[in-house]
């Protein structure tokens, strides 16, 4: 009986295993097959799942019918320069709350989390007026900024639990040595949280990269559109092509696949390290 149970469990977690793991791929699969298949398949009936005409015309273009590669110079500068600005200023709230006595610290890590919470269609409108007073409409800091705000609270609180784990011991021994308290923070702390910062960065990267909401709204201009807001403009009013969008998405996704596969390690061993220890 008992081996009998441990069976069905098994079989049960095998099962939700490959339900997860079709969730999660099949849409990506679904979409590269897409972007490699003539438009006449896309409407054929029945559907086919593997083109039967192998094409790469709709990478080239998906490049002709809109400034992508514009698009994408403009997300990968904004994506990076957030990231940048995020981790320095996250490095510096995390240590301030880690390791400096601060008063009612409990209630500074809740305002934290309570800030995460609100919707970003709640915020849209004062970010733009804000923009807008300062004149910093359709330029990169009109997205850099709030998207630096946003992934703030998450990158903190990433940190905060790593900060946490490092002994005070040998960032104590290197202001002995000489060191001040931010140049012990910078050479001592944050390299050995380093599986953190990855976390946080990422985390940083891929949430200024997809976002759509703000870019849309502050940087209306053809000359500042990121990719998320490009892509949506090849839908016309009376046409899908789906094909093109497909290429465009493949497009898209190919740097943040690329980022993750080579931090996979990192940000794997940062997550479950900063979940056990948070």
């Amino acid at each position: 009986m008992r081996r009998n149970e441990l069976f069905t469990a098994g079989r049960l977690r095998l099962i939700a295993a490959a339900v997860v793991v079709v969730n999660g791929f099949f849409p990506a699969v679904w979409i590269l097959l897409t972007s490699v298949k003539p438009e006449l398949e896309l409407v054929r009936k029945p559907i086919t799942y593997l083109p039967h005409e192998f094409t790469l015309d709709n990478y080239v273009q998906v490049f002709r019918q809109q400034p992508l590669g514009l698009y994408l110079a403009n997300s990968v500068i904004v994506a990076s320069a957030s990231t940048v600005v995020t981790l320095l200023v996250s490095a510096c709230a995390a240590y301030a709350i880690a390791r400096l006595r601060l008063r009612h610290r409990d209630l500074i890590l809740s305002a934290i989390i309570a800030s995460s919470t609100f919707p970003l269609v709640t915020l849209l409108v004062p970010i733009f007026q804000t923009m807008r007073a300062v004149g910093l409409l359709n330029t990169y800091p009109a997205l850099i900024l709030p998207y630096v705000v946003l992934s703030l609270p998450v990158c903190t609180l990433v940190l905060v639990s790593f900060f946490q784990s490092i002994p005070r011991d040998l960032e104590n021994a290197a202001m002995i040595d000489g060191a001040t308290r931010f140049g012990a923070m910078w050479r001592i702390v944050v390299p050995l949280a380093a599986p953190g910062v990855f976390t946080a960065g990422i985390l940083a990267f891929v949430n200024s990269w997809d976002e759509f909401l703000l870019a849309l709204s502050l940087n209306s201009a053809a000359r500042m559109r990121t990719l998320p807001v490009g892509i949506a403009l090849y839908q016309g009013e009376f046409t899908f092509p789906w094909h093109i969008i497909a290429a465009a998405l493949v497009v898209a996704i190919v740097p943040i696949a690329v980022l993750i596969a080579l931090f996979q390690e990192r940000v794997v061993g940062g997550l479950t390290t900063g979940g056990m220890k948070g």
